[in-house]
Parts: C-alpha cells; sequence; structure tokens
C-alpha cells in the first residue's frame, strides 16, 4: 500500500475508535448533494456519471453506519422538485439508478437493512415505484435491526400537509368537527401521520457539497437535529469525513430548543 494511502487508513482507523468510544447518535439524515456538480470537476460529459457514482456510493456509506451501530438511516435520494425542475432525460437515468441500486445492492439474499419509504410514489415512474415496493415487502422481515430511508419525491413541508389531512380525515371518521379537531390538535397528534412514522427523528443530518440548507428535508423531524455540512461533494464523501461528522456530534451539547 503507497505511504499516503497507508497513513490515511491509519487514522481513519484510528478516528474511527475514537468516535466509538462517544455518544452516538441512533439517526442520520444524509442530504446527498453535489452528484452534478463533482460530475464538471471530474471532466464527464453530463451529469448522468455523477448520479450513478452517487447511487452506488449509497451501499458503503450504509456500511459506514452498520460499522458504527447506527440503527436508522435516512436518505435524501431526490426532492419533488428534482423530478419538477430537471430535464426529463436526467430524471430518467436517475429513476433507472434507484431500481437498480435498490434491485441489485439492497435486495441481496441476506438484506442488512429493512427498507422504508418517504415521499409521494405517484410522482415516480410504475417501475421506480414498483422497484421500491418490491424492497419495502422483502426485507420486512430483516432482523438485523437496521433501518433506511429513503426519500424520494420527498418534501417535508408537503408531507407536513399530508400529515395533517390524514389527522383530520381520522378525526372527522371519529364523528369530530373541524373546531374540536382545531381546539384540541397537539405536536403528538400530528406525528403518527408523518411519512416517517414509527422510527425516531434523526439526531443528526449530514450534508454534503459545501451547501448549508436543509432543502425541504425532514422540516418536521430535524427541529432539534444537530447539523454537520461537509465540503465534499457526495461521491466524494469518504469514510474520515463520515467519521468527523459524527465526532462532531459527540462533542456538542444537544439542548433541544433550549
Amino acid at each position: 500500500m503507497p505511504m499516503p494511502d497507508l497513513l490515511r487508513a491509519l487514522y481513519t482507523r484510528r478516528l474511527r475508535r475514537g468516535v466509538m468510544a462517544g455518544p452516538l447518535p441512533r439517526h442520520v439524515g444524509l442530504i446527498m448533494d453535489g452528484n452534478r456538480r463533482w460530475a464538471r470537476q471530474m471532466g464527464m460529459a453530463g451529469p448522468g456519471a455523477g448520479h450513478k457514482a452517487g447511487a452506488e456510493h449509497v451501499e458503503e456509506v450504509l456500511s459506514w453506519c452498520e460499522a458504527l451501530g447506527i440503527e436508522h438511516v435516512t436518505v435524501f435520494v431526490c426532492s419533488t422538485e428534482n423530478l419538477q425542475r430537471r430535464e426529463d432525460a436526467e430524471v430518467a437515468h436517475l429513476m433507472r439508478l434507484i431500481e437498480q441500486v435498490v434491485l441489485d445492492r439492497l435486495l441481496r439474499p441476506d438484506p442488512r437493512w429493512q427498507v422504508h419509504l418517504a415521499g409521494t410514489a405517484d410522482a415516480l415512474p410504475d417501475s421506480t415505484a414498483h422497484a421500491l415496493k418490491e424492497a419495502v415487502e422483502a426485507t420486512r422481515t430483516c432482523t438485523t435491526g437496521a433501518h433506511v430511508t429513503l426519500a424520494i419525491g420527498y418534501g417535508g413541508r408537503q408531507e407536513v400537509v399530508d400529515a395533517v389531512r390524514d389527522l383530520m380525515h381520522a378525526r372527522a371518521e371519529t364523528g369530530a368537527s373541524l373546531t374540536e379537531v382545531a381546539d384540541t390538535l397537539t405536536v403528538d397528534d400530528i406525528t403518527p401521520h408523518l411519512y416517517t412514522a414509527g422510527r425516531p427523528d434523526p439526531d443528526l443530518v449530514i450534508r454534503t457539497s459545501g451547501e448549508q440548507r436543509l432543502s425541504n428535508f425532514l422540516l418536521w423531524q430535524s427541529a432539534y437535529s444537530e447539523l454537520y455540512f461537509c465540503e465534499a461533494f457526495w461521491p466524494a464523501f469518504r469514510e474520515v469525513d463520515f467519521l468527523r461528522a459524527v465526532r462532531s456530534f459527540a462533542a456538542r451539547q444537544r439542548r433541544y430548543g433550549g
């Protein structure tokens, strides 16, 4: 092994040991940003190669989470805005990559992660929606205790709207009036109707590419999350970058709004 690679491996191993000795997040949210810019930086002709590298990188990052014992990961794959604003050919390519990664990487004979979805399936091509549904069903009995939520065709504001709508329909079925719902509405009433119902809120949200915003990702759930912004583009996001994010989380004093 060349000396720089050896030193990097030794440093990563030392950093991993240090991180594992401290408090770890139970749930990590990942905003995997920068595929297109990485492709341009690497001199590639179009964004397709960046999306491919980014999609294939998800499995490796999940393995880092697994090594630390992180039980829940939510990956922001694409937003509703991505589906609306990008060119049709780029969106179609991205959807094919999602299907390939889900079917070939997450649905191995012995799946390591139970797959969940967050988003609006109506916005996706039939083949993509079918592949995602198949992943959910095939991993439902996964016994590792590891859960990955794929946020695809997802928008945080729309999630809250849908949750409130579902709550109102449910209360209406019990005979409650709109005034009664409004007068008794609490935070705990809305949470069970979110796309992520039954899973914990993220302790740590990591965004790659240097951008410092949430971009409509888990707006409700991340109210008290610790945020970490990494300069590396998603395909170039290394284990050492991930470990530094977790180390930063461990060093913070969580105040939960205080």
